[in-house]
């Protein structure tokens, strides 16, 4: 690894932020560190880092707060450290947008597994041909019909036809983005992964199939019946239906 990876780590435990800088220094990345939210914003003014390793047990604003505040206004890789027990913390902050998450106490050697692999992915991602599936791209007009709901593109937000608003996570507006920009195509998680949080599907990780049914609550005609809009292909993944 290069000196021109650039990693900054959010932890106000200085012996972890000692050990990780003085570990993962010694694998050729470029370290920087902080304490707290306003640190991390001081070092983000001086340099922009590859990946974050953002720790969630904060003091003052919490690392899930962070995360959502560096999801908004910054392209980089967030790897949330967690507390060995937190499994709602977790989900949240991969429904933030996290690209992975490892938990204390954690071996360096597991970290470094985990950092290789989210800047591959990252890298994949940005630097090879456009996969099969169609990146989301700018679409026509602010509102997109889906389903029983419309879509505020612009304003990222979902309403429902009599103009109430339903509350819509940042990954599930992903989800629909790339379903609107590739409609009667067949999405594998992979691909919706790649193009939602910027990793790859793993076996047994059902995470796409979870934000997919919650997202099928919202949007389909009849919730509770088979699913229209974005119908499940056998073996395949998930395939968006426009005027079902």
């Amino acid at each position: 690894m290069d000196q021109s990876t650039r990693v900054l780590i959010v932890d106000d435990d200085a012996s972890v932020r000692a050990m990780l800088r003085e570990y993962l220094g010694g694998h050729g990345f470029a370290m920087s560190e902080a304490s707290s939210g306003p640190q991390m914003r001081e070092c983000l003014e001086r340099e922009s880092p590859h990946v974050v390793l953002l720790d969630i047990r904060l003091p003052g604003e919490d690392g899930l707060s962070l995360a959502k505040y560096l999801r908004e206004r910054h392209d980089m890789a967030i790897i949330m450290v967690t507390a060995s027990g937190d499994v709602i913390d977790r989900v949240v902050g991969l429904e933030i947008g996290a690209d992975d998450y490892i938990a204390k106490p954690f071996d360096p050697r597991e970290l470094l597994a985990r950092l290789k692999s989210v800047l591959r992915r990252t890298r994949a991602r940005t630097g090879a041909p456009e996969p099969p599936a169609t990146a989301p791209a700018p679409l026509g007009g602010s509102r997109q019909r889906f389903g029983r709901c419309e879509v505020d593109v612009e304003a990222r937000r979902l309403f429902e036809r009599d103009g109430t608003e339903v509350t819509l996570t940042a990954m599930e507006f992903e989800l629909l983005r790339v379903f609107l920009a590739n409609p009667n195509r067949v999405l594998s998680r992979d691909q919706l992964l790649v193009h939602t949080r910027n990793r790859e599907w793993e076996p047994f990780d059902r995470s796409i199939d979870i934000r997919i049914g919650r997202l099928r609550r919202k949007i389909e005609p009849d919730p509770t019946g088979e699913p229209r809009c974005i119908r499940t292909v056998r073996n395949a993944g998930y395939m968006y239906v426009p005027d079902a």
